[in-house]
């Protein structure tokens, strides 16, 4: 049998860890090892438990950033992985997770499946690292893929993995932000299921919404792939 996988969960709000500790509890494979709600303690943590395996990391902590967290765990030496949990949002922020290795980042607020989905793919990756050796580039492709919501597993039921991609591969060829109008436009989809698949990326943190205003009425929606630049 294999071992699960140990998660330490950081987040400022106690009550907020509790959560998504409970989520991590739930997900076959993966168990707590701890909860931290600062900076300072959760480095004291990494480097006082036997090595957890995943992070769970929030960005806004009292003390400083998730991101600088990271920093200061790769400058410390642990290697253990990150998925971002937060609510910041911010092209930056999440340019500068993937910079430093994040290898999934969740916007909040999520529902249970939104953070189940990113385990999954993690898991999967877990497994397709585990098994060691050379990789063709089939495989590379396959660990690759794992890290984006492109992974089957990462789509709630009634969303497909197809549209999705046709929707991102919309955005990321986009010179600037685009409607859900343009985005029917260019891929033959409806509005509505346009507007569907804009709303899971950038629930997952995959694509950023800005509002466009104009002389009346409600702002326009306007998204773009939030890992384009």
């Amino acid at each position: 049998m294999n071992r699960p996988i140990d998660v330490l969960v950081v987040d400022d709000d106690t009550r907020v860890a509790r959560v998504n500790a409970a989520y991590v509890a739930k997900v076959p494979g993966f168990r707590v090892a701890a909860e931290a709600h600062s900076a300072a303690e959760a480095l004291r943590r990494m480097d006082r438990l036997p090595r957890p395996g995943l992070v769970l990391m929030d960005h806004y902590l009292p003390d400083d950033t998730g991101i600088a967290v990271v920093q200061e765990m790769r400058r410390r030496g642990h290697d253990t992985d990150v998925i971002m949990v937060t609510a910041a949002r911010d092209v930056q922020t999440v340019q500068a997770a993937m910079r430093h290795g994040v290898l999934h980042y969740l916007v909040k607020p999520f529902a249970f499946a939104g953070l189940r989905a990113k385990l999954e793919a993690y898991a999967e990756l877990r497994r397709t690292l585990d098994g060691g050796g050379e990789a063709e580039q089939r495989q590379v492709d396959r660990i690759f893929g794992s890290r984006s919501a492109g992974s089957g597993t990462a789509f709630p039921k009634g969303h497909s993995p197809t549209t999705a991609d046709l929707v991102r591969r919309a955005l990321m060829s986009a010179e600037g932000p685009l409607s859900a109008q343009e985005i029917a436009d260019r891929t033959g989809l409806s509005r509505q299921t346009a507007q569907r698949y804009l709303k899971l990326l950038e629930r997952t943190g995959l694509a950023t919404l800005s509002l466009k205003y104009g002389d009346a009425g409600r702002p326009e929606h306007r998204y773009v792939w939030a890992t384009r630049v």
